[in-house]
């Protein structure tokens, strides 16, 4: 393929590796890869609403020519080099919105970057703007009232799932080369889930982040390829002096050697732990047909429940989420401010200030124990599979799913369950396609790994990827001959602010 002849439309469709081959080798330049991405933005995203705070065209054509003009003269910034790439509006990106979703900072504009986004933009991207998230991350439906509510590019009445589901829903629209994200409960697994992609939380440290306490969250990243997810997150991982409990190990590794046989690898499948999980009809079916090609992959896969009760680690990470939420008290503790949150933060917060250190003490000892139980658990097996959600992709004009399967849920995050074990003991998950159902909506399946062995989980999630046919996958949207030129209703164009969703 030449500079020069190469079909705009055709370059979104690469992978990330293949996009950054084909501009190293100066088979296609960074301008036609911008406008290529730009294009496709400007196509698709006014009726998903996946990426928000979006850059000037001529401010990044211009930003393109410059990373073209560098590789002419030898300098070569990283495997990202030239490529278009939109931060999670949780994150800090100097010179762009800041607003995580909440009206308190509708007008911040950020004056450095976080860590994250320090190491992808030495990479080489290109900074084009943010992608949706929920407020301040409250909640697996991506919709708050400054950007307004993302659409599942696989239906888009449908919601992108949260709070990454602006980076899934760009990536599987093809708006985006990759995504990064952070995950809570299930922000790195529901999202893929939802959008037919890929994700992967990382072990607790992999991505340093400043702190004495291992607490929820962690970043991560979302691709279309397990080869791209492995680069991406490889390019945020490593040590940092501000990060006292981060991993040391060099993150090179995590994209070596993908490739190996499963022959005979043991792993668990919990399911709905045994009965205690509502799922909507429809999902467990097609979870165990993930089962299926495992074993085609040679892996030996049991039942197997944990021998723990999953109400009370429930419990535990309602006081752990709660008490992570302190960060937000202030706003609270102020009227004005406190008048603009969501209800969701409201619960969050006021949970968070009712709690005693005997509550938190509590808390961290059921944490203990389960680590303890999965461990042991882990000894037997090298992987546990469990459903990555427990429902298929809702309407976007709900705020959460009440009931599922006849069950009432108590909380606005309790239909997120099955990812909370995983995220109490810091493991890294990957979260894989598992198919469609009748209607065309995507679910998917969570694949844990023993502590710190992201780079096993790569590895199994690069041999099921290469055996499944879901990936290839294009939503019809996307992939048929209509392009999308105005917003749909319920949608909110990414230039404009305004009070559509929450």
């Amino acid at each position: 393929m030449s500079g020069t002849s190469a079909n705009m439309p055709d370059l979104v469709r690469y992978s990330a590796t293949e996009l950054s081959a084909l501009i190293h080798e100066r088979e296609v330049s960074c301008v036609e890869v911008m406008l290529a991405y730009l294009e496709q933005i400007e196509d698709y995203n006014p009726a998903l609403n996946a990426i928000v705070g979006l850059r000037s065209h001529d401010e990044l054509v211009s930003e393109a020519r410059a990373r073209d003009a560098e590789l002419s003269r030898g300098v070569d910034r990283g495997w990202m080099h030239g490529m278009p790439h939109a931060f999670k509006d949780l994150l800090a990106v100097r010179g762009l919105p800041y607003t995580m979703g909440s009206p308190v900072f509708a007008d911040r504009i950020a004056e450095a970057d976080d860590l994250v986004a320090k190491r992808i933009r030495a990479a080489g991207a290109i900074v084009i703007g943010k992608t949706n998230t929920s407020e301040f991350g409250l909640g697996s439906q991506t919709y708050n009232p400054v950007w307004g509510v993302t659409a599942n590019p696989y239906d888009t009445s449908r919601t992108a799932g949260g709070s990454s589901g602006g980076g899934a829903a760009a990536l599987a629209a093809r708006m985006v080369p990759v995504a990064d994200g952070s995950d809570n409960m299930g922000s790195l697994r529901n999202p893929p889930a939802f959008n037919n992609v890929l994700g992967l939380r990382p072990s607790w440290g992999r991505v340093p982040s400043p702190g004495f306490v291992a607490g929820c969250s962690v970043h991560g990243g979302m691709a279309r390829t397990t080869a791209d997810l492995a680069r991406l997150i490889a390019t945020m991982a490593g040590p940092d002096t501000h990060a006292p409990l981060g991993i040391e190990e060099s993150p090179g590794k995590l994209y070596a050697d993908l490739s190996r046989s499963f022959e005979g690898t043991r792993v668990a499948w919990v399911g709905d732990w045994g009965g205690y999980l509502p799922m909507e009809q429809g999902i467990m079916d097609l979870c165990e047909s993930a089962l299926l090609t495992l074993e085609q992959l040679g892996c030996r896969v049991e039942p197997a429940r944990p021998a723990f009760d999953p109400e009370e680690i429930w419990q535990a990470y309602l006081t752990w989420r709660s008490w992570g939420n302190l960060t937000l008290a202030e706003l609270y503790q102020d009227p004005g401010t406190r008048a603009l949150l969501k209800p969701e933060a409201i619960w969050e917060i006021e949970r968070g200030l009712n709690l005693s250190g005997l509550d938190f003490a509590r808390a961290a000892a059921v944490r203990d124990a389960w680590y303890a139980t999965a461990a042991d658990m882990f000894s037997t097996y090298e992987y546990v599979v469990a459903p990555s959600a427990q429902t298929f992709p809702f309407a976007k004009s709900l705020h959460w799913p009440t009931i599922i399967n006849g069950q009432a849920m108590d909380t606005y995050h309790r239909w997120m369950e099955t990812v909370v074990p995983w995220t109490m003991i810091g493991h890294p998950v990957g979260a894989v396609p598992a198919g469609f159902d009748q209607r065309g909506l995507p679910t998917g399946v969570q694949i844990v790994g023993r502590h710190h062995a992201d780079h096993a989980v790569l590895q199994i999630m690069q041999a099921y990827e290469q055996a499944i046919p879901w990936l290839a996958r294009v939503p019809d949207m996307v992939a048929g001959p209509t392009k999308v030129a105005q917003t749909r209703p319920g949608a909110v164009a990414p230039q404009t602010r305004g009070a559509e969703g929450d």
